[in-house]
């Protein structure tokens, strides 16, 4: 039965990937769907509704129908809410809408970076970091840098991306060097 679901989860990762990413409806599709999960997130009858598991399927379904109908979202659109009130997911919404975006990001060659810094970046230096980094990446990428800021690292800055992680903060060179420091000195192998 595990095998099962897991193959059916990759199946939908595969038809959502390259069909919906490449087709009209994929445009209609996951914006409206991250507008239902986002004003659905803030009326807080909505998610005892969606999370409440005693509330029958039926009505769980009536109603999605319904607010997709006064919605006027696109049919693919209502099929997956549907989809996800017959089965009991609809609280799992934004992390579907979330994990397809990061799919289909990835599949046009998009790339978030994460820039942690002390201070927000002066334009210039974001330029000049943006074009290091797209020789890094490679051409034909988008790069999109998002800032935060973290006083804790004393100064420099990490940037992340691709699962890959460039940690010049002084924090990190300090705790370097502390280690370094407190190691024992051989003196017999000098």
């Amino acid at each position: 039965m595990a095998n099962r679901f897991r193959s059916g989860i990759s199946f939908f990762k595969t038809i959502a990937v390259t069909d919906s990413v490449s087709s009209v409806r994929s445009k209609s599709l996951f914006p409206a769907l991250r507008t239902y999960a986002t004003a659905s997130a803030q009326t807080t009858a909505n998610v005892k509704f969606t999370k409440d598991p005693s509330v029958p399927r039926g009505t769980r379904l009536a109603a999605i129908r319904d607010a997709c109908d006064q919605a006027k979202f696109a049919e693919p659109t209502k099929n997956f809410l549907s989809l996800l009130a017959e089965n009991g997911k609809l609280k799992n919404l934004d992390a579907i809408v979330k994990k397809f975006m990061q799919l289909t990001n990835a599949h046009r060659g998009d790339v978030k970076v994460l820039v942690t810094t002390v201070i927000p970046l002066p334009p210039a230096e974001e330029k000049e970091l943006t074009e290091t980094l797209q020789e890094i990446i490679g051409a034909g990428k988008k790069i999109t840098v998002e800032q935060k800021i973290d006083p804790s690292i004393y100064g420099g800055l990490i940037v992340e991306f691709q699962q890959k992680v460039l940690d010049m903060s002084i924090r990190t060179r300090a705790q370097q060097m502390e280690r370094l420091l407190r190691e024992p000195v051989d003196f017999n192998n000098l």
